[in-house]
């Protein structure tokens, strides 16, 4: 048993590692991300990880810099699921009107202003998360989707974990795995820097369909969502806004945005209240 299951978003591929490596090495640093933001030691056996990374990168471009022209070379659907990002996004009136005829980069660019990001990495980034999205979106019974719902879900029977901390993708894959097992139950479901209310990209495509509004899948007891207000990928806001069963939708200021990594998130204040009722006293 482990007391926390995490569950990674875009990025986190290793390629040549094998999984079990990369898991056991990621869930050392959360625990001490986590431990940082509670103010006390957390046990690395008290962490483990859901590592599904490597069920997406097949048939990736392995990236080659941060300014590589990744993002001219989307596909048709990476591009697309951009688009409804940037649409999404509270952009001035004109590059909402016009992002359809500029080029993908030049949206980007704007995002980067707006929230005053570095252009290369912003880049870089949007090409690497939308090529991940797009891989586990791409169709409802895609192999990859599968597999890497399948993996969290593995995880969260092995461990029986009170508690799970997803983090942007993986709170899309976490998600769909707790809808698909409703047999696996959990005290608290913690989702950071969530896409999951992403209109036509996300949410319309989410299994199961929501009706009208997301649900909380069945096993979880409670769900916190914590998201920065200058977070881009955390769209729309709040997420109660969107789904049923959302206890707790914080909006925090934690500074995160080192290109969506967790770390910032799992240091808050906001995740270390929600943690606290669930962990062991010492």
């Amino acid at each position: 048993m482990s007391l926390i299951v995490g569950v990674h978003g875009v990025g986190n591929h290793v390629r040549g590692r094998a999984p079990e490596d990369v898991a056991a090495q990621r869930a050392g640093v959360w625990a001490r991300n986590l431990a940082a933001g509670l103010g006390r030691p957390l046990a690395e056996s008290e962490v483990a990880f859901a590592y599904y990374g490597h069920h997406l990168s097949r048939g990736l471009p392995v990236a080659q810099g941060p300014d590589d022209g990744a993002l001219e070379h989307l596909t048709p659907h990476e591009a697309a699921l951009a688009a409804h990002w940037l649409e999404a996004l509270d952009l001035p009136r004109a590059t909402a009107q016009g992002r359809l005829a500029m080029p993908l980069r030049h949206a980007v660019e704007m995002v980067a202003k707006r929230f005053s990001l570095d252009g290369r990495l912003t880049r870089a980034f949007v090409a690497l998360c939308f090529r991940e999205v797009a891989a586990y979106l791409s169709a409802p019974d895609a192999p990859a989707r599968l597999a890497a719902r399948e993996e969290v879900a593995a995880v969260i029977a092995e461990r029986r974990p009170r508690v799970v901390i997803a983090h942007s993708l993986g709170t899309v894959v976490t998600y769909e795995a707790l809808h698909a097992h409703p047999e696996l139950t959990v005290d608290l479901l913690i989702t950071l820097g969530s896409p999951l209310a992403l209109p036509h990209g996300v949410f319309h495509r989410l299994r199961p369909a929501p009706a009208e509004r997301g649900v909380r899948p069945a096993g979880v007891a409670r769900w916190v969502n914590v998201s920065d207000h200058g977070d881009p990928v955390a769209v729309l806001r709040p997420l109660a806004s969107y789904f049923d069963g959302v206890d707790l939708d914080l909006e925090e200021s934690v500074r995160l945005f080192d290109f969506h990594r967790a770390a910032g998130y799992l240091r808050s204040p906001a995740v270390a209240a929600a943690l606290e009722p669930h962990l062991p006293r010492r």
